[in-house]
């Protein structure tokens, strides 16, 4: 078998390219995977895309096979399926999910893998992911029966949650984004929609995921007396302000950050990645989350697409790239 691979490199805020890299041997406990699809997270990638990073957060937002230093050359992404080559008998042949960059073969540990349910398509299991990133938001959010709840932000990790809390019994759930366009998203989660003028108030609980001052504060002023925001968001290098000296204190509201990583003890102390992933993809049975796949295209168009991607130029949520040649 070639020992070459493809991938795509940042090389430099704003221009990347596509490299030919040599495959390491696979090991005893490795596994060789072929992708097949992987996915570009429109708010992550792109804000490194970009150069967006903080240097304080150089560390925190490594990715797990990330290769190069922020904010370039570097190999980054974190959603790809493919099929295992070589490794262990039980899963060869068998279709995957990883947190692996954009690469047309690679080599990683055989834990790092997890199988994806056979009666899941590999072009929908690239959400995994974002929906195991919803899953975490949750635990931490810890929503109630009858809930009042509004998801502000309408992108890939804002309609993950806003599908997943669609199945809580007795909710009202309103997807709020400024783009009207992203009504139709709403509507195959089965979820209702306003932009943020027209939003419902009154929320036992709003979840933040726009990434932006206005967003933010729009979801403050959607809460009831003791509301909590849920904050999803990651700003980057960019300051955010708010108007905190308002009726923020008289009316008792809450503002918690989720951590993407990891869950507090508190919540689910036993509960491990692994966990969390394994239930992503058997929530990902559902056909309605094929909604937040938003385009694709092939591996080797992936230098001119991030930049319209980062731009606005291509709207998208989860944008998806497809490999086709197996060498």
């Amino acid at each position: 078998m070639n020992r070459t691979a493809r991938a795509f490199w940042l090389n430099s805020p704003g221009l990347g390219e596509i490299r030919e890299v040599d495959l390491p041997e696979c090991g005893a406990d490795e596994v060789l995977v072929r992708t097949l699809f992987s996915g570009v997270s429109r708010g992550t990638e792109t804000l490194v895309f970009r150069g967006g990073v903080p240097e304080s957060q150089y560390a925190a937002m490594r990715a797990p096979f990330q290769e190069g230093e922020f904010p370039g050359p570097v190999k980054y992404g974190y959603l790809n399926v493919g099929v295992v080559e070589e490794g262990p008998t039980a899963l060869v042949g068998r279709t995957v999910f990883c947190l692996y960059p954009h690469q047309t073969r690679y080599v990683v540990p055989a834990a790092a893998v997890t199988v994806v349910p056979e009666s899941l398509p590999a072009s929908r299991a690239v959400l995994a992911g974002t929906v195991e990133t919803a899953v975490n938001a949750l635990w931490d959010a810890a929503p109630l029966v009858g809930d009042r709840i509004a998801v502000v932000g309408g992108g890939m990790v804002g309609c993950s949650v806003a599908a997943l809390l669609a199945r809580f019994p007795g909710v009202r759930v309103q997807l709020v984004d400024a783009d009207p366009a992203r009504a139709k998203v709403a509507e195959a989660l089965g979820v209702g929609f306003a932009v943020p003028a027209d939003a419902l108030g009154d929320c036992d609980l709003v979840v933040h995921a726009s990434a932006t001052e206005q967003g933010l504060t729009r979801s403050l002023e959607l809460l009831t007396d003791e509301g909590t925001v849920l904050e999803l968001s990651w700003y980057g290098d960019r300051q955010v302000s708010l108007p905190l000296g308002e009726a923020f204190h008289s009316r008792r509201l809450v503002i918690r950050s989720s951590q993407v990583g990891t869950v507090s003890p508190a919540r689910r102390s036993s509960r491990t990645y692994a966990d969390r992933l394994a239930l992503a993809l058997d929530l990902l049975a559902d056909p309605a989350l094929d909604a937040l796949v938003t385009g694709e295209s092939a591996f080797e168009e992936l230098p001119d697409v991030l930049p319209r991607l980062a731009s606005g130029e291509i709207p998208a949520l989860c944008h998806r790239v497809r490999y086709g040649d197996p060498t």
